[in-house]
């Protein structure tokens, strides 16, 4: 059975090759120098932020994985998603689907997918971006390059660092507000970083952090006995929540604890729950542009 679903894989790589167009450009990227078409037609995207960035430059992938959170697909982006194969998920992508859907590109991540990557490569020219976390920015630039739509890519990013330029100015003051940014999953909690999509965000918009979070690091697991850490002037939470109300549930413990009843943030009314899709799993420029729009309305900038 296996030997027969190795040939399988065989004889659709073979047939992928057959029909990508002709190589044109050299992209650097995690693993190294990738030649890639000057104008790649069918792509497959392994990464959630990677999807975000094709559609956000026009790009409809072939393939794409599983959101992590949606059915298959995030709800602020599954209208643009009609017609594509879900390839599997980041961490376990399918290779048989993904040769089967003939690509010439493949973007992926080499923190997901460095162990897969010569198989992909051997199905189409791929290219892959070297960390997640906070550096969206860094590998839209890279995914935009693949794609032969640098200039585009660039625009969009200036285009939402003025956007969050002008949140600062309009904020004033307000930045001067340490922000907590927390997480809640079934049986845990996290507290992120500087070095977190979100963290990022905030950074680059110019709040404070409290200075347990003032780190240039991703995130912690903690214990309850470290919820004082989540305190801040102003606290935004996520709640991981695949459907089954688990997560929400073990939120909902953590806040009856007297400890988080305690915290300054709680007791002044400044707690905000957040979406987890658009403030952390979906980590591109599409959920990027919607956290401007929740702390637009969350200060009362709209």
């Amino acid at each position: 059975m296996e030997k027969m679903r190795r040939l399988l894989v065989l004889v659709l790589v073979v047939s992928a090759l057959a029909s990508a167009p002709a190589a044109a450009r050299s992209v650097s990227h995690a693993m190294g120098e990738t030649e890639v078409p000057d104008t790649p037609r069918r792509v497959v995207v392994l990464t959630n932020e990677g999807t975000e960035a094709l559609l956000a430059l026009g790009v409809k992938p072939v393939g794409a994985v599983r959101s992590w959170l949606g059915d298959p697909w995030y709800e602020h982006i599954a209208p643009r998603m009609n017609g594509v194969m879900m390839v599997g998920t980041e961490h376990a992508p399918n290779l048989e689907v993904i040769a089967a859907l003939k690509p010439d590109l493949i973007i992926g991540n080499k923190l997901r997918q460095e162990a897969i990557y010569h198989q992909l490569s051997a199905i189409a020219p791929t290219v892959m971006s070297n960390v997640l976390r906070g550096a969206w920015q860094d590998n839209m630039r890279l995914y935009a390059d693949a794609l032969g739509l640098g200039t585009a890519g660039q625009q969009q990013l200036d285009a939402f660092d003025a956007r969050a330029r002008d949140l600062a100015e309009a904020l004033g003051p307000r930045l001067d507000e340490a922000v907590s940014l927390v997480r809640f999953m079934p049986g845990t909690a996290r507290i992120y970083y500087k070095d977190s999509f979100a963290g990022g965000i905030l950074e680059r918009v110019g709040f404070a952090r409290p200075q347990p979070q003032d780190k240039d690091a991703f995130a912690d697991q903690v214990i309850k006995e470290r919820i004082p850490d989540m305190d801040g002037d102003r606290l935004f939470y996520f709640v991981f929540d695949t459907g089954d109300g688990t997560a929400s549930e073990a939120a909902a413990d953590w806040m009856r604890e007297p400890l988080w009843k305690s915290l300054s943030a709680v007791q002044a009314g400044r707690v905000h729950e957040v979406s987890d899709a658009t403030w952390n799993t979906s980590g591109g420029i599409i959920a990027a542009r919607m956290m401007l729009d929740d702390l637009e309305q969350i200060y009362g900038l709209e």
